[in-house]
Formats: C-alpha cells, sequence, structure tokens
C-alpha cells in the first residue's frame, strides 16, 4: 500500500483485484428466497428497480483530487488543466513565471544584441535598395531582417526553459490528480527533467535532419535546372514532412510524462510511452491540436496590447530598441507562463487518462487515494 508522503507507483500497471480475483466473483451475497407467503412473480417496487435507460446502476468514481479516477472525457482533460493550475499556484504558476521571466531575459538580451550587430550586415545588402523603396523603407526591411534572424538564434534558450518547465509540471500535477500537493523545493529535485532535456534535443536534431534532406533536394533539383523537379519535391516534400512532424510529436507525446514518473531506463521509457499511443492516436492528436489552437489565441489575445504600446517605441521604423523589445517581452512572459503552464497541465492528463483506459490506473491510483484517507482518518 502507498504511503501518504510518496506517489503513486507509476510502474506498474495495475488493474487486478486484490489475490487475482476478477470483479464480480467474490465478496457478492447469494440471493436469498423470497420470504414465506410473498406472492412470486410481482415485479420490482417502484423507484428500486433499474434505471430507465436499461444500464445498471454504478457508484460514481473516486476524486481525490483534480480529476474522477477514471477514463476521462474531453471535457474532464480540459476543466483539469485549470483545476491542476488551481490546485498548486505555487509550482504551476509561480515557478513558471520565474523561469519564463529568467528565459524572455536572456532571449531579449541575445536578441538586442545580435540584431544590433547583424543591422550592419543587412544595411550592406539593403543599402542598394535606398534608391528604389527610400531611404525609410530600406531601413525597416534592415530592422526587420536583424530582427527575425536575432530571434530564430535566441530561440533555442526559450525553447530548452519550456522543455524544463513542461517536465516539473507534469510532477505537481500528477500529485494533483491524488488531492496532494508538492512543494517548490521538491519539484526541482526532479533530476530526471534532464532526461526530457535529452530526448527532446535528440528529437529536435532528428526533425533538423530531415528538413534539412528536404531543403537540399529542393536546392539541388533547382541548381540543376529542373524547375518542375523543384516544384514537386517542394510540395509533396512540404507536405510529408508536416504530416510526419505531427504524426511523431503525437506519438511521443506521452515521453515527458513518462519519463519524469517512471523509474525505468531512458530508452526502455520512451518505448514504453511510444506503445502507450498506438490505439490512442487519434483521441491524443485531436485533443492537443485543440489546446494549441486555445493557447494560440489566448497568447495573441495577451500578447497584441503590448504589441501596439511597443510601436511607440519603434519610431521611424527602429524596431530593434530596447524598448520595443523589452515591452514585448512583457507581454511574451505572461502569455507565455499561461499557455506552457496550462498545455503541460493537459499533457500530464493525457498521460494519466491513457493508462487509466489501458492498464487500470485507476485501480492503483484508488489505493493509493484509499491509504490517504486511512492516514488522514488515524
Amino acid at each position: 500500500m502507498t504511503s501518504p508522503q510518496e506517489p503513486p507507483s507509476w510502474t506498474s500497471p495495475g488493474g487486478q483485484d486484490p489475490q487475482g480475483a476478477q470483479p464480480g466473483q467474490w465478496g457478492r451475497p447469494p440471493a436469498a428466497p423470497p420470504a414465506w407467503g410473498q406472492p412470486v412473480g410481482y415485479g420490482p417496487v417502484p423507484g428500486y428497480g433499474a434505471p430507465a435507460n436499461g444500464r445498471p446502476w454504478r457508484p460514481p468514481a473516486l476524486q481525490p483530487g483534480i480529476v474522477p479516477l477514471r477514463p476521462l472525457s474531453l471535457g474532464e482533460i480540459l476543466d483539469g488543466g485549470v483545476r491542476a493550475i488551481r490546485a498548486n499556484p505555487a509550482v504551476m504558476f509561480g515557478l513558471s513565471a520565474v523561469v519564463v521571466t529568467v528565459a524572455t531575459l536572456i532571449s531579449l538580451l541575445l536578441m538586442y544584441y545580435l540584431s544590433g550587430v547583424l543591422a550592419g550586415s543587412f544595411g550592406d545588402l539593403t543599402a542598394e535598395l535606398d534608391t528604389e523603396l527610400g531611404q525609410a523603407a530600406a531601413g525597416e526591411l534592415d530592422s526587420a531582417a536583424s530582427l527575425g534572424v536575432a530571434t530564430l538564434i535566441s530561440q533555442p534558450v526559450t525553447t530548452i526553459a519550456t522543455t524544463i518547465l513542461t517536465g516539473l509540471l507534469v510532477v505537481s500535477v500528477s500529485r494533483s490528480v491524488l488531492g496532494r500537493k508538492i512543494p517548490v523545493r521538491e519539484v526541482l529535485r526532479s533530476r530526471r527533467v534532464w532526461w526530457v532535456v535529452g530526448f527532446s534535443l535528440l528529437a529536435s536534431l532528428g526533425v533538423a535532419l530531415v528538413a534539412g534532406a528536404w531543403i537540399a533536394s529542393v536546392v539541388w533539383f533547382a541548381v540543376q535546372d529542373m524547375v518542375g523537379g523543384a516544384v514537386a519535391v517542394g510540395i509533396v516534400g512540404g507536405l510529408g514532412l508536416l504530416v510526419g512532424a505531427a504524426w511523431f510529436t503525437v506519438r511521443t507525446l506521452l515521453v515527458t510524462p513518462a519519463l519524469m514518473l517512471e523509474g525505468k531506463p531512458f530508452w526502455q521509457t520512451v518505448a514504453r510511452a511510444w506503445r502507450l499511443t498506438r490505439r490512442s492516436f487519434w483521441r491524443l492528436l485531436g485533443t492537443y491540436l485543440l489546446v494549441l489552437v486555445m493557447m494560440y489565441l489566448l497568447g495573441q489575445i495577451v500578447v497584441l496590447p503590448f504589441s501596439i504600446v511597443a510601436m511607440v517605441f519603434a519610431g521611424g521604423g527602429e524596431l530593434v530598441s530596447f524598448g520595443y523589445l523589452a515591452t514585448l517581452s512583457v507581454g511574451q512572459v505572461i502569455a507565455s507562463t499561461a499557455t506552457v503552464t496550462y498545455t503541460s497541465a493537459v499533457v500530464a492528463l493525457l498521460y494519466v487518462d491513457v493508462r487509466m483506459r489501458r492498464e487500470g490506473l485507476d485501480v492503483e491510483l484508488g489505493r493509493a487515494a484509499a491509504a490517504d484517507a486511512a492516514a488522514a482518518v488515524r
């Protein structure tokens, strides 16, 4: 039996009743014969028979925490993401805000420095356009190009920070499922988060190699003056790359919570998480895509006012001013904190849901909840 202080065992599938008994095979008293003198053949007393829809009555699922301990519906997963944030705001919002702020500050300084360095290079390239577009238009093009390249270069900082944060938040959500609350200092002790970072880097490297091969193929056809081949490879390869990226993202969606919550070796855990998604692909894809669209809209709503204010600091087309970048960064911190936190909570709940459907994890979690209740009574 799991102690109240320790999280449940996420490694054993579970799903069996004690001593190997199956539901309905033990603990059911034999049917009593009708009492002497009672008429036989009368129907049940009104109000005590089977429900009108013909389905047998079942007791409500146990819910010690943010979601009921049974396979979850879409609404329960989406609502559970909000409940996870409210259950432990110190970790879900406090820790998230700190990590996102530090990452955004580093990115801001890199962007400001790199945009200034790159501005001279793009200024040389756009000098010939001064006579055609005008000096002001060429200056805006120079600023936009240098800012875009600087943003692209500084993006890995934000990506790594987001990956670390996602892994840490999964631990908090797993405890909230049982109604437990984990402090920030205990979350930060989760060293397995570096496995999550390692897997993210390996996955990114694989995607980059495939994308690089596609771009190289398009360039080769173009250099050989095979315009038709370049267009065909560009369109077909681009669509294939998009579909393949979506498929790979869903098949590896549960790797992060599996690495954080299961105590198995790295590749064994990755392979197990891959297998968990085998018969749940479309449900995972639909839920994750819906959450991404919701979070994108939320992020745009949050960032839009800061973008309008930032344009005040961009007088004369100077997009690389520190005031412009700092104002945008404030909006990015708020938007990223909200979106990353909620998305991480949903991914963790998807992992719990798949395991309850496939491995009967709800039985094991119910035993842990019962142990918590018994300890609280004592």
